[in-house]
């Protein structure tokens, strides 16, 4: 007869088979002892390269649709896509084939604060205390919270509760795909506010429980929902017309790309189509939005050079602000986490979610922003933060490629 497995290890067994560290994502970049990468970008043409680096990924079998969006100092964004939305109808993916893009969204969450914070509807040191109308039933020390640490990740909060129940679904997911956040989606999360107690030092711990706190908070303060907020301050603005959290409702949903399965669920076999997770509450404003490569080209031009509304494109330099360093690991800002290497130091945020994977990078000092959305669960982004360092360092050191 088996033996009940304990508690502790329960957990721990559940946080080995989703994959669930504490790092969001691998981000592999060339090295640059020698003169691969710059190089490469001096004497390949840029197009080139992408081609190079979907042709690995497919080699890899990672996905059956890879989408690619470039833009490069000032010039015209650039749309690269490969592949088909899945393996049975092969229709050709598109700069506006409809992807996941799972915690992309905390990025549109983050900068919703930040207007709320240039209509002075709040301010970043508001406290959950003060935000939530049961503000009184929580533990003193979930009192103090605040809109800024649940933004950028430094609230001192997990990924997501461990428990039982927790643990059940997680093991239903990593043999089913079916998602495991409904009870955090119902704002399941007041038993573990009225307990908690925040460490003594402050990381960056990355926290979806966070963004579903935040995503009540600022419905709360707001009397509004997180996608009428994000349609009004936003996605119209900004003509983002395939970007929503009811991914039937947009336009090209039934040509969407199908998720499938990749580096997760662990034990479904690589490729085979995944059920799609759909939110309806709290997990909406932590990881519910759909978008294409074009939209999102357009959201990260906004943030280069500026929307045409000046409250958006100071909400958007005040999300961008690195709020907290750490040596040798990421930075935070709010929604965006701050990568440094080789001199540069680059805006990036990763989604993943029930079959799909996707990126967004931005170098602000040089002009240059990146989109990677594939339809397959897999943990590195080795493309996205590859090109935009390139691009980076090359911007640097120009007469490198003098004789080009």
């Amino acid at each position: 007869m088996l033996r009940p497995l304990k508690l502790p290890l329960l957990l721990s067994t559940g946080i080995f088979l989703t994959g669930c560290h504490s790092s969001l994502s691998s981000n592999p970049v060339d090295t640059l002892d020698s003169n691969t990468s710059l190089q490469t970008l001096c004497h390949v043409p840029l197009a080139a390269q992408i081609e190079q680096l979907a042709d690995r990924h497919f080699a890899r079998h990672r996905s059956t649709a890879l989408v690619i969006g470039i833009i490069s100092q000032g010039q015209p964004p650039q749309i690269f896509s490969y592949g088909f939305t899945d393996s049975d109808k092969r229709i050709p993916v598109t700069g506006d084939t409809l992807f996941a893009v799972g915690s992309v969204t905390k990025g549109v969450t983050a900068e919703i604060a930040a207007v709320q914070v240039q209509n002075r509807a709040l301010t970043w040191r508001s406290t959950l205390g003060e935000l939530l109308p049961n503000g009184e039933t929580l533990s003193p020390d979930a009192q103090k919270i605040t809109v800024e640490q649940l933004a950028s990740h430094t609230a001192g909060l997990p990924r997501q509760v461990f428990d039982l129940p927790m643990l059940g679904k997680l093991v239903r997911y990593v043999f089913t795909g079916k998602q495991f956040y409904d009870d955090l989606d119902r704002g399941d999360f007041q038993h573990y506010l009225r307990t908690f107690r925040a460490p003594e030092a402050v990381a960056v711990n990355y926290s979806n429980l966070g963004y579903a706190i935040l995503d009540d908070a600022l419905e709360q303060t707001a009397s509004n929902t997180i996608p009428r907020m994000a349609q009004q301050m936003i996605f119209t603005p900004l003509k983002m017309a395939h970007t929503g959290y009811q991914p039937d409702k947009l336009p090209g949903y039934l040509l969407r790309a199908r998720g499938q399965a990749g580096d997760q669920p662990k034990f479904v076999a690589r490729g085979e189509v995944i059920p799609e997770w759909r939110f309806s509450h709290n997990m909406v404003g932590a990881a519910s939005m759909w978008s294409t490569g074009n939209d999102l080209l357009r959201y990260l031009q906004a943030h280069l050079s500026g929307s045409g509304n000046p409250l958006l494109d100071r909400a958007f330099t005040d999300a961008m602000t690195i709020r907290y360093f750490q040596s040798g690991k990421d930075a935070a800002a709010l929604g965006w986490l701050g990568y440094s290497a080789y001199g540069q130091t680059l805006l990036y945020q990763s989604g993943f979610i029930g079959g799909y994977s996707s990126y967004i990078g931005l170098d602000k000092q040089h002009g240059n922003a990146i989109v990677v959305l594939q339809n397959s669960f897999n943990w590195q982004n080795d493309i996205g933060h590859r090109l935009l360092l390139r691009m980076a360092v090359a911007s640097e050191h120009p007469q490198i490629c003098a004789t080009r």
